[in-house]
C-alpha cells in the first residue's frame, strides 16, 4: 500500500500527488537547491502537506498518479506551480520539458494543446513574450 492510500481526503490526496510532483520537477536537475527547497516548502504549506508526509515525499520515488481537476482553470493552476519551481533557476531543460509535458497530458490536455500552453508558459516564464501576449495580458 503506498502512503497516499493511508487518507482518505480525496482533497487531500490530491494535494499530496501535485506535491509529489512538484517536488519531482524540482529534483529533476539533480539536487534540489536553497530556492527550490523554500518554495517547496511554500507549496506544502499551502497544499496542507503535514511534515511526514513531506519527508516521504522527498525521499521517496514519485508514486502518486497525476489526478486532474475538473476545471480548467485548477489544471492551468498546477502547471503554474510547476513552472514556477522549474523557472526558479531561469532556466528550463529537456529533462524539466519533458516531465511537464507528461504531466500537462496526465492532467487532461491532448498532446498538441499541451504543447502550446508549455510553449507560451516557457515564454512568459523566460520572458520572451510577443508585444501583442503583453498587451493581452496586461489588459485582461
Amino acid at each position: 500500500m503506498s502512503y497516499v492510500d493511508l487518507y482518505s481526503s480525496g482533497a487531500h490526496r490530491r494535494n499530496l500527488a501535485h506535491f509529489a510532483s512538484i517536488a519531482t520537477l524540482a529534483a529533476i536537475d539533480g539536487e534540489i537547491n536553497d530556492k527550490e527547497r523554500e518554495l517547496l516548502d511554500r507549496f506544502a504549506n499551502k497544499l496542507d502537506i503535514t511534515e511526514d508526509e513531506y519527508k516521504e515525499v522527498m525521499k521517496s520515488e514519485n508514486k502518486y498518479p497525476i489526478n486532474p481537476p475538473a476545471s480548467s482553470e485548477e489544471r492551468l493552476e498546477r502547471l503554474y506551480d510547476l513552472f514556477r519551481i522549474i523557472f526558479v533557476d531561469n532556466v528550463i531543460d529537456e529533462e524539466e520539458r519533458a516531465l511537464i509535458t507528461k504531466y500537462a497530458i496526465g492532467l487532461g490536455y491532448r498532446s498538441e494543446s499541451a504543447n502550446l500552453i508549455i510553449k507560451r508558459s516557457i515564454d512568459i516564464f523566460s520572458g520572451r513574450i510577443s508585444f501583442e501576449d503583453y498587451l493581452y495580458l496586461l489588459k485582461n
